[in-house]
């Protein structure tokens, strides 16, 4: 696979999903990339990532008490789903990117900061962020 940027550079989501479709392309997957198959894939990955949680309780930000080779992990696992979720949306004909930053703007909405009180917003029955 050409085109692959050094480990430094900023990658965006139509970088992703470029190197994506060429990946497929190069091994003949495309074949078995239809929505159902991608979103199944997905799933099965977001497993995998709560694996590396799943027994360690609260952990705090930065995951200062991991080790590195646990951190390494970890960012193979938060990529794979990454990686399904940008092939997916590509394969569905949704731009990430913008579906994104109107999600968030529709969220500011929904939850202004003026009225916002101080609890978890995991706790909210109506939650949909």
């Amino acid at each position: 696979m050409t085109g692959i940027p050094p480990e430094e550079a900023t990658v965006s989501l139509d970088q992703l999903k470029e190197m994506m479709s060429e990946f497929a392309k190069e091994r003949d997957w495309e074949q078995f990339h239809s929505p159902r198959n991608l979103l199944l894939a997905l799933v099965g990955e977001v497993g995998e990532l709560s694996e590396i949680f799943q027994w360690k309780g609260e952990v705090p930000k930065g995951l200062p008490d991991w080790k590195e080779e646990e951190k390494v992990h970890l960012g193979e696992e938060l990529s794979d789903v990454l990686l399904y979720l940008v092939r997916l949306s590509d394969i569905c004909g949704v731009d990430l990117g913008k579906a994104a930053l109107r999600k968030v703007q529709l969220n500011a909405i929904k939850y202004p900061k003026e009225v916002l009180p101080l609890q978890d917003p995991s706790t909210s029955s109506t939650q949909d962020a």
